[in-house]
Order: C-alpha cells, then structure tokens, then sequence
C-alpha cells in the first residue's frame, strides 16, 4: 500500500468508492456475513456478477420492506406526539377542529390512510 511524504497510506479512486458502498450498505442493513460474502465475489471476478446482482436485488426488497415498516411507525410516533400537544413533522397536516365557536382545541392530525395502517384497531 502507497504512503505519502508522512507515512499515511494513500487509497486509490477505487479503493474509496468501494469503501463507501460497502458502508451504505452495513447502514441499509446488510449483514457483514452477506459483505463478506460479496467482496469474495467481486474479488474472484466478473463472472461472479450474476449472483452479485442477485444478491443486491435481495438486499434492495428488503431496504424498501423496512423503509415502509419505519415510515409507518413514524406515522404512528407522530399522531402520539400530537395526541399530545406536541410539534409534529412536516409530513403531518395541521388541522384546527372547533377554533370557530371556541369550543375545539388546536389538534394536528394525520391522514386516514397511514392511520389505519399504523396503528391498530381499538
């Protein structure tokens, strides 16, 4: 490995770009097992990428899986959060009920759809 006038190992263009695809893939979730197991393959060559692509296609259905499983849960942590008077996200509609005749409170509210789908019935 190259060093610079300080002793610093010095990274090739390629050596970076794979470090950093394999980090965004430990943060999605991938297993080090399953890196491992894709750097032996980029490793023994191209006629390797077949099983690689399977391998990603894989990992991509389940990073959308858990992409909607923690999109509903927010859905669920922000109606608690306005349940009681707190400040919701930006994803959230405001909704003032009864401020007319005085009678309502302030209240923030989600859309119906999410709803249902996040929390449970009860």
């Amino acid at each position: 490995m190259a060093r610079d006038h300080n002793g610093h190992r010095v990274y090739d263009a390629e050596a970076v770009r794979r470090l950093v695809f394999l980090t965004r893939m430990r943060l999605s979730g991938m297993p080090m097992r399953d890196l491992q197991h894709y750097i032996s393959l980029v490793d023994a060559g191209k006629h390797t990428a077949p099983e690689r692509l399977d391998m990603l296609l894989e990992h991509r259905d389940t990073v959308r899986r858990r992409i909607r499983e923690l999109t509903l849960s927010l859905t669920a942590v922000e109606y608690k959060i306005a349940t009681y008077g707190g400040s919701t996200g930006p994803d959230v509609q405001a909704l003032d009920t009864g401020a007319e005749t005085g009678t309502g409170t302030d209240r923030t509210t989600l859309s119906q759809e999410p709803l249902r789908r996040a929390l449970p019935a009860g």
